[in-house]
């Protein structure tokens, strides 16, 4: 053991880069890592805290902000002689003066819950005097107050509505302090759910009845579900779509890392190639020395691992200074997390050390003790100047290097595709609409969560520049058999909108309770024209099956838009409107004077809309952390990289001092291998990216849903890229290279 933390102190700079690393994708697993945990957390400890024994909602959605439940069957639970208390509790997501994703939870006066939001400043939010005060009444979680700096008098503003906080609550549960309170009258307003809730909490006289009430409930209302409390927080879809994105992100920048420690592990073997031959002439079995190799990368992935851990750490609780929403999971890290992190790491060692443990464990003492540095024999190509022949000599750390500079740049510009591809389709959706205008709800932090008013449609239809104008409906829910995602839309039969569908079987539709099939989630759920599909406990009649050229409309179905109206909750609303102009040269006139008209709406050309949706705003805030985040680990490969040649060449460059060249012409020389490195993984990360894009499309999971757009300035973008990282991973390196003394260099050994 001593022999291996030798033998990585010696090569300090080297160790410490491979370190960092390693670390960056560990740190990125811990901070993700924990926002999904804090979901997952946060929704069971509010389970738990409600003191409740059941929940109702609405069946198969993907989160408690979409579930809608008529207000009225409170009124039937209550009566049931085995509850002996109901709750109702609406929660949304909105946007706020300066949080893009920011939890309401609202609630009735009567509500047993509110008994566990422990006020610790101010007033409760039904006391009389809060009902006195100007404003909305509004209770801030103590998080959120801390993160937002509001206290008791101060106002705050959600999309249109200003509120008066009345209070600073504490519930114990991070997710529910990181939100605020309003009443439940309020809470619909500002939802659009008017005598809707999200859930029912139901406490029973006596847990014995359970079986009872869940077949008096199953009775009186098919299309919801029951569920205990630790089943319905188990049962949301949020934290496994965040999950997913934690692996997803953080293994990248843990293989790009990875990659760097197999490059640095060889580069220390052909190092010291003479060392290793001693100790197998000093009786070192393979055994051992393959196990010194392997040891060493152990080290290396779990200090990189206990470093990423520390700072993941550090991360969440600046976050959490800043935004409420990385408030929910900062005090401590969970074990399970932790021990994935290491876990990974570990892994990673083993795998990224084999490898150059298994070629050090090769080598014959005897051919060994001989090695002089460098390659056994030059090789070189008939073409290329000084960088290209430096870099073939050293083909396998420079094919190792082009693989993270390939990664990097290949996941950035995949992103980047897929987003632009939903962009374009999104875009082309409505223009088949023939609408030259799209209409959604203002400040809102998803498309799916947007609510118009009908009466808003009808005012905007009246206009004298206005054609027509039709209300869409679309929300997404979980299949529960297959987990597949299932897009929901809905329109009148008789508007313009739903002419674009093309019925390549059975006919439009003609009245409620029928349903049009994509052709993709058709044959998902082998169903055809003439059956009957299930959605959420409501039956539909499959009248057609449609196709059109944008994949993930077809991972669906279409209905009337009453239909689409009672399924989601929202009566008398919609989700968009879709509005086609008289003259669509007046078409940027009428969309100013519509957002002045109408300030709780947006309007926006039909062609700017999708760019401007707040959901496209966050994917590309999400693209570029993740642009970020590769970034410093693929700079740091390539510094590690450029480094060791630097290291490796010592002599080399003494010599070129000797005979005369500058500082600057030996400067240049290692810029010039940085940024050839650059170009060529450029190239390679434009390649894997095509593939990457090429396997999600070939997955069943996300080929619908990943329609990429290749720009040339995609692909412009990749090269400057992967230049800029050759050109940081190469100025250090470059720079000690011209500091060597021509004397000391010759001495090197």
């Amino acid at each position: 053991m001593t022999i291996i933390f030798r033998n990585l102190l010696r090569r300090r700079v080297r160790t410490l880069l491979t370190i960092i690393g390693i670390g960056v994708g560990v740190t990125v697993i811990i901070a993700l890592g924990a926002l999904a945990d804090g979901f997952k957390a946060g929704y069971g400890t509010m389970m738990r805290g409600s003191k409740a024994d059941l929940v109702l909602s609405q069946p198969d959605t993907m989160d408690v902000s979409y579930s809608a439940v008529k207000e009225e069957v409170g009124d039937g639970l209550a009566a049931m002689p085995e509850v002996e208390a109901v709750s109702g509790m609406l929660q949304g997501l909105v946007q706020t003066e300066s949080e893009p994703f920011f939890f309401i939870f609202g609630y009735p006066a009567d509500s047993f819950m509110l008994e566990r939001f422990k006020i610790k400043e101010g007033y409760e939010l039904y006391d009389r005097i809060p009902r006195d005060l100007r404003g909305k009444p509004i209770l801030m979680g103590s998080a959120a107050a801390e993160v937002m700096k509001k206290s008791m008098g101060d106002t705050f503003r959600i999309t249109n509505t200003t509120y008066r906080i009345v209070g600073v609550y504490e519930t114990g549960d991070v997710f529910e302090d990181s939100g605020a309170l309003l009443r439940l009258e309020d809470a619909q307003e500002l939802l659009g759910k008017s005598n809707q809730v999200s859930i029912f909490y139901i406490r029973l006289a006596d847990t014995r009845l359970r079986e009872r009430v869940e077949e008096r409930v199953a009775r009186k209302w098919p299309d919801l579900l029951l569920s205990g409390t630790s089943e319905f927080a188990n049962q949301q879809s949020m934290q496994s779509i965040l999950e997913g994105f934690v692996w997803v992100i953080g293994g990248l920048a843990i293989v790009i890392g990875g990659v760097g420690m197999l490059n640095a592990q060889l580069m220390a073997i052909f190092e010291r190639t003479r060392e290793i031959g001693v100790l197998r002439a000093t009786g070192w079995k393979r055994h051992q020395v393959l196990g010194m190799i392997l040891g060493e990368s152990i080290i290396i992935c779990l200090v990189g691992g206990l470093f990423g851990i520390l700072m993941g750490w550090l991360l969440l609780i600046g976050l959490s200074k800043v935004t409420v929403l990385m408030g929910m999971q900062t005090g401590s890290l969970a074990p399970g997390l932790v021990a994935q992190a290491l876990g990974v790491v570990l892994l990673l060692g083993l795998v990224g050390g084999l490898y150059p443990a298994w070629r050090a464990s090769l080598l014959r003492p005897v051919e060994a003790l001989r090695y002089e540095g460098g390659n056994a024999r030059v090789r070189r190509l008939p073409f290329g100047g000084m960088a290209v022949q430096s870099l073939w000599q050293r083909s396998t750390r420079s094919l190792l290097t082009l693989g993270a500079i390939g990664l990097t740049v290949g996941a950035i510009i995949s992103l980047e595709a897929v987003v632009q591809g939903f962009v374009a389709s999104f875009t082309g959706m409505a223009n088949g609409t023939q609408a030259e205008i799209l209409i959604r709800q203002a400040d809102i932090a998803d498309t799916t969560l947007s609510v118009i008013d009908e009466r808003v449609v009808d005012s905007i239809a009246a206009l004298p520049q206005v054609h027509s104008a039709n209300g869409v409906m679309f929300t997404g829910l979980i299949l529960p058999d297959s987990g597949v995602i299932f897009l929901l839309q809905g329109y009148s039969p008789s508007s313009f909108a739903i002419r674009r569908f093309n019925i390549v079987e059975g006919e439009m539709l003609t009245s409620n309770r029928q349903i049009l099939l994509g052709r993709l989630m058709a044959d998902t759920l082998k169903k055809e024209v003439g059956d009957v599909v299930e959605l959420s406990g409501t039956r539909f009649k499959v009248v057609g099956i449609y196709e059109t050229n944008i994949g993930w409309e077809q991972t669906g179905g279409v209905v009337t838009l009453r239909d689409a109206q009672n399924f989601i909750g929202r009566p008398r609303q919609v989700s968009m409107i879709a509005v086609k102009v008289k003259d669509p040269d007046q078409a940027q006139a009428l969309v100013e004077r519509i957002n002045a008209k109408y300030p709780g709406v947006y309007a926006a050309l039909s062609s700017d809309f999708a760019e401007q949706m707040p959901d496209i705003q966050s994917s590309n805030a999400m693209l570029d952390g993740i642009s970020f985040i590769a970034l410093i680990a693929g700079g740091l490969g390539v510094l590690n990289t450029m480094l060791m040649s630097v290291y490796e060449r010592t002599r080399e460059i003494g010599v070129l001092r000797a005979l005369g060249w500058r500082r600057t012409s030996v400067l240049g020389m290692i810029l010039r291998e940085a940024v050839l490195l650059g170009v060529l993984g450029g190239v390679a990360g434009i390649v894997l990216s095509l593939v990457m894009v090429e396997l999600m499309q070939q997955s069943a999971a996300f080929s619908s849903w990943v329609t990429p757009v290749w720009r040339p300035e995609i692909f412009a973008r990749a090269i400057l890229l992967s230049v800029f990282l050759g050109v940081i991973g190469g100025l250090y390196p470059a720079y000690r290279a011209t500091r060597l003394s021509p004397v000391e260099a010759l001495r090197y050994e």
